[in-house]
């Protein structure tokens, strides 16, 4: 005879774990558009990057993430590099701050391509 609101308004209502799947789905869905659009094209740009970096070698003349062009003098070691910015100056730079290169060197002929003394 006296049956409470709370207990008359849970009745109607469909529970269960579909229920909070269907709760979940739209912040699912967010999540996979975000991938795709933004977190996917980041991951390709960092390994383009990367591999760019990789390449480096000295007379390449590159762009640094301050806007100062230089030419490779030094490839320190996985870290550093040194580039002449002018005629006589050089500055040392990490790697990581490279953003492109402009204009890359011809790689040096080996010792064995040489004709040998006779």
């Amino acid at each position: 005879m006296f049956v409470s609101p709370a207990f008359a308004q849970a009745a109607g209502q469909p529970g269960g774990i579909a229920g909070g799947i269907e709760a979940f789905l739209p912040l699912i869905l967010i999540f996979v558009v975000f991938y795709f659009l933004m977190i996917r094209p980041q991951q390709k740009r960092m390994k383009a990057h990367k591999e760019l970096l990789g390449q480096l070698r000295r007379g390449d003349r590159v762009v640094t993430s301050g806007g100062i062009l230089g030419t490779v003098n030094k490839v320190v070691d996985d870290k550093e590099v040194v580039v002449e910015i002018a005629e006589g100056v050089r500055v040392r730079v990490l790697r990581a701050t490279i953003q492109d290169i402009v204009s890359k060197t011809e790689p040096v002929a080996a010792e064995a391509d040489t004709p040998a003394d006779k």
